[in-house]
C-alpha cells in the first residue's frame, strides 16, 4: 500500500473533508520547522503536506483509496482484487510552506496562534476564529481547498498565494553632487525616515535612519545607489528599495560632458585676431595658461588633454577640458577705427 496518509494526519480512513482540513491544521501547526526544532520536523512537515494535497482533492482521494500510493503514483501496474491501477502518475511537486501559507491565509500566522497558550494541539481555541473564518467557513469560496489545488496545477512553479507580501515600488531620491566632489570622490550620509515593524509584527514605529553613500570618482549624472528593503514597511508589504541617482550641481565656472568640462574663454575681437592668452582654472586649484596665435572664430573649440574628470571605469584617467570661445565684438567703432580697419582687413 505505500504511504499511509491517513495515518500521518492521525485519521481513520473514509474521514470527512472537515476532518481532513482540522487533521492538517492540528499536525502542521505542531510540526513546522519554525516551532518544531527537533530532528526531522521539516521533512515530517513536507510529509503532511503531501497526505493533505492528496486526501483533500477528490479525485486524489479516490484513486488513493482504491489504488494505494502505488496505483495513484502510477508505480504498480494493479491495485487490490486484480484490477489494472489507473495511470494517474502523482508526483508531489508542492511547497509545503507554500500550503501552509494558502491554507492559514498568510506564511507567518505563528504570532498569533503561538502566543495563545502553548498548546500543540491547538484544540482550546478555534485559530480561524482570528480570521473570522469560523472553522473554515469562510474558505468556503475555495471549496474545500480545490480552489487552491487547481492553482497549483496551472502554475508548476508554485501554488498561486492570494495573500503573498507584495514589495512597493522603489522610493528614487536625487544626490547633488559638486563637480569637485566627483572629481576627488566624497562620501555623503543620507538621512530618512521611515516606518518599521514591531517585533509584535503588527504595530508600526516611525525611525530615521543614515544611509551612507560613496561617490566614486568620475561617476556620472544618472548613476544609482540601491539601498535593497529600506524603505517603509508594514505588515501588507514588503519595504521599497531606496535609490539614490546622482544629480550634478549646476558650476558656477565649468559645465559637464560626460567626462570632459567646458571653460567658457571670452576673448575680444583683438585678441580674436591677433592673438590670445587664456588663463584656465582647473577643479583642483590650479590654473592653467593657453596661448594662441591663430584666429579665433566663434564657436571654435580648443582641446587640453587629461584635464577633464576621472574615467568612471577607470579613475586613473581622465577627460579633457574643453576651452569653448566666445568673442566679445565692441558695441560701438569710432569713424577714424572704421577707415583704419577697411584698409587692413582683407575684403
Amino acid at each position: 500500500m505505500g504511504k499511509d496518509y491517513y495515518k500521518v494526519l492521525g485519521i481513520a480512513k473514509g474521514a470527512s473533508e472537515d476532518e481532513i482540513k482540522k487533521a492538517y491544521r492540528k499536525q502542521a501547526l505542531r510540526c513546522h520547522p519554525d516551532k518544531n526544532k527537533s530532528p526531522g520536523a521539516e521533512d515530517k512537515f513536507k510529509e503532511i503536506a503531501e497526505a493533505y494535497d492528496v486526501l483533500s482533492d477528490a479525485k486524489k482521494k479516490d484513486i488513493y483509496d482504491r489504488f494505494g500510493e502505488e496505483g495513484l503514483k502510477g508505480s504498480a501496474g494493479g491495485g487490490g482484487g486484480g484490477h489494472s491501477g489507473p495511470s494517474y502518475n502523482y508526483t508531489f511537486h508542492g511547497d509545503p510552506h507554500a500550503i501552509f501559507a494558502e491554507f492559514f491565509g498568510g506564511r507567518s500566522p505563528f504570532d498569533h496562534f503561538f502566543s495563545q497558550n502553548g498548546d500543540d494541539d491547538m484544540d482550546i481555541q478555534d485559530p480561524f476564529s482570528a480570521f473570522g473564518m469560523g472553522g473554515m467557513g469562510g474558505m468556503g469560496g475555495m471549496g474545500g481547498m480545490g480552489g487552491f489545488h487547481r492553482s497549483f496545477k496551472s502554475h508548476p512553479g508554485g501554488p498561486h498565494r492570494a495573500h503573498e507580501k507584495k514589495k512597493d515600488p522603489p522610493v528614487v531620491h536625487e544626490l547633488k553632487v559638486s563637480l569637485e566632489e566627483v572629481f576627488s570622490g566624497c562620501t555623503k550620509k543620507m538621512k530618512i525616515s521611515r516606518k518599521r515593524l514591531n517585533p509584535d509584527g503588527c504595530t508600526i514605529r516611525n525611525e530615521d535612519k543614515i544611509l551612507t553613500v560613496d561617490i566614486k570618482r568620475g561617476w556620472k549624472e544618472g548613476t544609482k545607489i540601491t539601498f535593497p528593503r529600506e524603505g517603509d514597511e508594514t505588515p501588507t508589504n514588503i519595504p521599497a528599495d531606496v535609490v539614490f541617482v546622482v544629480k550634478d550641481k549646476p558650476h558656477p565656472v565649468f559645465r559637464r560632458e560626460g567626462s570632459d568640462i567646458i571653460y567658457p574663454a571670452k576673448i575680444s575681437l583683438r585678441e580674436a585676431l591677433c592673438g590670445c592668452t587664456v588663463n584656465a582654472p582647473t577643479l583642483d586649484g590650479r590654473t592653467i595658461t593657453v596661448t594662441s596665435r591663430d584666429v579665433v572664430k566663434p564657436g571654435m573649440k580648443k582641446r587640453i588633454v587629461g584635464e577633464g574628470l576621472p574615467l568612471s571605469k577607470c579613475p586613473e584617467k581622465r577627460g579633457d577640458m574643453i576651452l569653448d570661445f566666445t568673442v566679445k565684438f565692441p558695441d560701438k567703432l569710432g569713424q577714424s577705427t572704421r577707415d583704419a580697419l577697411k584698409q587692413i582687413l582683407p575684403p
